[in-house]
């Protein structure tokens, strides 16, 4: 009744069908299909990444701790431990050297650091060495206008010498010069006490010990993000075809995350058989 035709081509028995030892378009007992599996490695790595900044956090959480013990237990520093702020923020643990009315850092319209603030930003420098982040600073001036009589210099340059000279005490301290990935000078653009401009408290050194995240975003120069061309939304991180590995991720991160993986995959493999 079958007969010969379509059937026969593909089948062991004439007329009986399709070839059921065929594996086109199947997948074999305990394999993922290709879209699960890259959605299974995106979480993985997401969560990968979310331990890690668990445990980046609990490492700046610990060095500003141990900066407070420094601070207290130093003769020099505890005189000062008004004037310097710590704080954790988004981009990570931040040192802020402030000052105030009667105690400057610099002295009047100048880079020239006072001798006290020399000692703690040595004393900054050695601390932060112990840890293995970047480091971003950045000088700011309250909002008094400052301009020379060339007009050449101005609040601008003033920010960014005092920086810089910042910047030279830490690794006088023994901060490792490399460490260091961005010194700005930003003048009164980011002011500390809004309601009051020309507070002293305005005119501060900003040192971040940075968090992964911002240290990369730095040194892509201020954090470029890929958009849309149409839309200008930010686009999604790109997945591997193969791995379903985001492109973005470290050869860590990527290996971490296939390992988890290819042990997920024998778990259900062994549950297959």
């Amino acid at each position: 009744m079958g007969g010969t035709g379509s059937g026969d081509s593909s089948s062991i028995i004439k007329g009986g069908g399709q070839d059921l030892t065929r594996s086109e378009g199947q997948v074999k007992s305990g394999e993922l299909p290709p879209e699960k599996k890259i959605i299974n490695l995106k979480a993985t790595r997401e969560e990968f990444l979310r331990l890690e900044r668990i445990k980046e956090l609990e490492k700046l959480k610990e060095l500003k701790a141990n900066l407070e013990k420094v601070i207290e237990a130093d003769a020099k520093l505890k005189k000062f431990k008004d004037q310097i702020l710590l704080d954790l923020t988004s981009e990570g643990l931040r040192v802020q050297i402030v000052d105030e009315k009667n105690r400057p850092m610099f002295q009047s319209g100048s880079s020239d650091l006072e001798p006290y603030t020399r000692d703690i930003l040595r004393e900054i420098g050695k601390m932060l060495n112990e840890m293995p982040n970047k480091i971003s600073l950045s000088g700011h001036t309250d909002a008094q206008p400052y301009v020379t009589a060339d007009r050449k210099y101005s609040n601008w340059e003033l920010s960014a010498d005092r920086a810089n000279a910042s910047r030279r005490e830490l690794i006088k301290g023994g901060l490792v010069e490399d460490k260091i990935v961005r010194v700005v000078g930003l003048s009164s653009a980011v002011l500390f006490d809004k309601t009051q401009p020309q507070n002293p408290i305005n005119r501060r050194i900003s040192i971040i010990v940075m968090n992964k995240r911002a240290e990369e975003a730095a040194q892509k120069d201020g954090g470029s993000v890929d958009i849309d061309a149409e839309t200008g939304d930010p686009l999604e991180e790109n997945l591997d075809a193969g791995s379903g590995v985001a492109t973005t991720a470290s050869a860590e991160e990527a290996a971490a995350a296939m390992a988890a993986e290819s042990a997920t995959h024998s778990g259900v493999a062994a549950a297959g058989h």
